[in-house]
C-alpha cells in the first residue's frame, strides 16, 4: 500500500506506457502482420489475429484497471487505510491476471502462430522465426505454475523479437513480401 501511495505518479505513467500504450500499438502490429502473412496461411493468420487482438485488449484493460484502481485506493487511503488495503487486494489480482501474471498464454500463442507462418512461408528470416518459436514457447511454459518464472524469459526475448521484427518490416514493405501491388482504388485513406 505504501509503495502504491508513495509512487502513484510514476506507477501510473509506467502502466500507461507499458500496458495501455503497448496494447494499442500491439493491436496495430497484429493487423500489420496479418496483412503481411495472410497470403501464406489465411486460416492460421485469422486465428493468430484473433488471439493477438485478445492479447492487445487484455493488456489495455489490465493497464486501465490498474491505473483506475490505483487512483481509487490512493484517494481512499487518505480517509480509510484499511478499506484501501481491502480494495487493493481485490483490484490488483484482476489487473495482474489480465496482464499475463498467471502466464503469457495469449502472447505465447500469438507469437508461435505468427512465427510458424513466417518460417513456413519464408516471409521473415529463419532466425527471426526460430526466435519467435522460442519466445512463444516461453510464453506457453509460463502458464504452468511451477514455471511462471519463464514469463521473464518471454518478456526479455520478446523485446528482442519485437525490435528485430520492426526493423525487418520497415525494410520490406508488405506488397513486396506477398507479391501484391496495391492499386489506387485499394489504398485506404
Amino acid at each position: 500500500m505504501a509503495l502504491v501511495v508513495g509512487n502513484y505518479s510514476s506507477m501510473y505513467a509506467m502502466y500507461l506506457a507499458t500496458y495501455v500504450f503497448f496494447g494499442i500499438v500491439l493491436g496495430v502490429l497484429v493487423f500489420a502482420l496479418y496483412d503481411r502473412l495472410r497470403a501464406f496461411a489465411p486460416s492460421t493468420m485469422r486465428i493468430a489475429t484473433a488471439v493477438g487482438l485478445l492479447w492487445s485488449f487484455a493488456l489495455v484493460t489490465s493497464g486501465m484497471v490498474f491505473n483506475y484502481g490505483m487512483t481509487t485506493i490512493v484517494s481512499l487511503a487518505d480517509t480509510d487505510l484499511t478499506q484501501a488495503r481491502v480494495a487493493w487486494q481485490a483490484i490488483e489480482p484482476v489487473a495482474q491476471g489480465l496482464g499475463g501474471a498467471g502466464g503469457e498464454i495469449l502472447g505465447g500463442v500469438w507469437v508461435l502462430l505468427v512465427s510458424w507462418v513466417a518460417l513456413r512461408s519464408g516471409a521473415l528470416s529463419k532466425v527471426l522465426g526460430w526466435l519467435g518459436i522460442a519466445v512463444g514457447t516461453m510464453g506457453l511454459i509460463s502458464i504452468v505454475p511451477p514455471l511462471h518464472e519463464a514469463a521473464y524469459a518471454f518478456g526479455l526475448l520478446q523485446i528482442v523479437w519485437f525490435v528485430w521484427l520492426g526493423v525487418t518490416m520497415a525494410r520490406k514493405p508488405v506488397a513486396a513480401e506477398a507479391g501484391w501491388i496495391p492499386s489506387a482504388s485499394a489504398v485506404e485513406l
